[in-house]
């Protein structure tokens, strides 16, 4: 691929010239940035586990059972690990309401 502007030759990566910074329009491949947030939906307790296994690509139900198996087997850490994570994690927005859903008034 050729810069329309200069003509200077590109790889198949790039974003911009490098000779004279001209977008090539080109966006990268799927990057979609993850932020790590307790869940409002699926959650149990405080969605700590849910937001884990969102984040992680797992099952919640077996985030929840690592959480269960720390708490059983440190179990300072496990209530201590899942307050902190409670507190330091944001919780993620809440799903928007269905506009299309008619209100009834009686």
């Amino acid at each position: 691929m050729f810069c329309t502007k200069c003509g200077m030759q590109l790889e198949e990566t790039d974003r911009f010239c490098s000779q004279c910074g001209t977008v090539t329009g080109r966006t990268p491949a799927s990057h979609v940035a993850r932020r790590l947030t307790r869940l409002p939906v699926g959650k149990k307790i405080a969605g700590v586990c849910a937001g884990l296994a969102d984040y992680m690509d797992i099952d919640p139900v077996i985030m929840r059972l690592v959480w269960v198996v720390l708490t059983l087997g440190l179990p300072p850490a496990g209530i201590i690990g899942y307050i902190a994570a409670w507190i330091v994690i944001p919780k993620a927005p809440m799903p928007p309401v269905m506009a299309s859903v008619p209100v009834t008034q009686f």
